[in-house]
């Protein structure tokens, strides 16, 4: 496992659990507002990976002070697939719960996880509406119909989970939002994330939307997702 950076305590990353987050290095795409470009650019790292060992002995001390841990990224499905599974499994051995970030570019991984009961929560990130995925993602041709595949496995699992749209103005609109609202369908939770800027951002010159759009956009977005909700502003 490349461990890239490690978050000790987070109240916000793991819903309803105090957590840590642990984030893995290397993504298969470039989303330009992204704001981990030193875990997704390998040229941008400049810090040390830190060792499972060294992960294990802090997990170790947090026993009965924290309940899960997020393992987030870069996208964590890239990792090899037999050392995400016993990363996830010996994390679960010692007591704690699993929430998993994906992207949702590798529904093959994705699926072995599930039919093996690892995650107890999975967060997808549905970058856009289908045609915007190019330029959303910063790479051409995108999977989308394996993006679709995941989809329909968590909204088919009997693992919690949730989708999450981050809403960038220089990416999303109107149109694009209801597109993507029809697209995840009745699900239990999906959120419009505010974009945050970060000095670790992939390209500079993306900005949030205003707190009255994103009001609309989740107005739009609730025609179609009555649970949807904002995040972050």
């Amino acid at each position: 496992m490349k461990i890239g950076g490690l978050m000790k305590t987070t109240l916000l990353d793991f819903p309803g659990r105090i957590a840590c987050t642990v984030f893995v290095s290397g993504c298969n795409f470039r989303c330009p507002y992204c704001h981990n470009a030193s875990l997704v650019i390998p040229e941008r790292f400049s810090g040390e990976e830190i060792s499972e060992e060294a992960f294990f002995d802090f997990l170790s001390g947090r026993i009965g002070k924290l309940d899960g841990v997020c393992i987030s990224g870069g996208e964590p499905l890239l990792q090899d697939e037999n050392e995400l599974t016993s990363f996830i499994r010996k994390i679960k051995e010692i007591g704690f719960e699993v929430k998993l970030d994906t992207n949702g570019s590798v529904p093959g991984v994705l699926r072995k996880l599930l039919d093996e009961g690892l995650p107890d929560y999975v967060s997808m990130d549905v970058k856009n509406a289908p045609e915007a995925y190019a330029e959303t993602c910063g790479i051409l041709n995108p999977p989308v119909d394996k993006i679709r595949e995941s989809v329909r496995m968590l909204v088919s699992s009997k693992v919690p989970y949730e989708f999450r749209t981050t809403v960038v103005d220089e990416l999303h609109d109107e149109n694009k939002i209801r597109a993507i609202a029809r697209w995840i369908g009745d699900v239990p939770h999906f959120f419009l994330q505010s974009y945050t800027d970060s000095e670790d951002v992939i390209e500079k010159g993306f900005h949030s939307c205003s707190r009255e759009r994103l009001e609309k956009y989740l107005e739009i977005t609730k025609e179609y997702v009555p649970s949807a909700q904002l995040r972050g502003i």
